[in-house]
């Protein structure tokens, strides 16, 4: 069988537009893989409202965020694309990030140039490291990759926010020709300022489509005819399940009718697992406490 790494090459190579929804923990992503995208990427926006309760502002510690990468990788069988953040530290930590990474199954990892604490790319208060900091990240994920960890680098910059486009694009060159494998600049403001990065830079890009964020909300067929080999979309599912539980939970409160906006049961119970589980558990003895 191909490594989770060797898998996402695969994709990559295909010339073509992968759309990947993001998942936040093991459930979502099994719905992911259930509805046949190719692959997911661990959004740390909906991971750390999903397992803290709070915004993705540096709070999640590195091994709380490997913990759940690990639960995802081991629930589904699509490429999964953790986020490594600013990698939790000096190059030495980015190092031992993108290790962990590669050990828990993940096919592929984020570095961002981010100023810890990291916060989201389409809120406020971002600021970028030095041009240099930001290259020995890239350069310590690398030489991490080459040391025997079977992980593509996913390179983001942040630098669009702060020191305008031509900054952004300068650096993720850089981050290329030392090695990374995906390039993504964060939050470009028109179709203009996309089609200068997909035509500007080398290798696959990455878009970040965020409902009402900063970034133009393309359909995928614009996103392909401009340049890119990936569209994430790091908010939507969390953000349609929040919508659906906070309505949910007002009809309860109303003792209003339920039913129409819920999973039947026995649906509810296939994706989870169950019946695969119920046949699986035949073969041994101790299914005949499953009936």
């Amino acid at each position: 069988m191909p490594s989770p790494a060797d898998t996402l090459r695969t994709l990559l190579a295909q010339d073509k537009l992968h759309v990947m929804p993001c998942c936040y923990d093991a459930l979502s992503a099994k719905l992911i893989e259930q509805a046949d995208f190719d692959l997911t990427f661990m959004s740390g926006f909906a991971a750390s409202a999903s397992r803290i309760g709070q915004p993705d502002l540096g709070l999640m510690s590195y091994s709380e965020v490997l913990d759940q990468a690990r639960n995802i990788t081991d629930a589904v069988s699509i490429p999964v694309i953790a986020d490594g953040d600013e990698g939790y530290g000096n190059a030495m930590n980015v190092r031992r990030t993108v290790t962990g990474f590669a050990k828990a199954g993940a096919a592929a990892v984020m570095i961002e140039d981010q100023l810890a604490p990291k916060r989201c790319g389409h809120t406020p208060g971002k600021a970028v490291v030095s041009r240099q900091e930001a290259y020995d990240r890239i350069r310590a994920a690398v030489d991490a990759r080459a040391d025997g960890a079977d992980i593509l680098i996913l390179a983001r910059t942040d630098a669009r926010h702060e020191h305008e486009l031509g900054e952004a694009i300068e650096r993720a060159r850089m981050f290329k020709e030392l090695g990374a494998d995906i390039l993504f600049v964060e939050a470009p403001k028109t179709v203009s300022e996309m089609e200068t990065i997909c035509r500007e830079l080398p290798g696959p890009k990455m878009a970040n489509i965020v409902e009402g964020g900063e970034t133009p909300d393309l359909s995928h067929k614009d996103l392909q005819e401009i340049g890119y080999a990936i569209a994430a979309y790091p908010l939507t599912l969390m953000a349609s399940a929040m919508k659906a539980m906070v309505g949910t939970l007002e009809r309860l409160k109303l003792d209003q009718d339920r039913s129409p906006d819920l999973m039947s049961f026995a649906d509810l119970r296939e994706r989870i697992g169950f019946n695969t589980y119920y046949e699986v558990s035949e073969q041994y003895d101790t299914s005949k406490r499953d009936k």
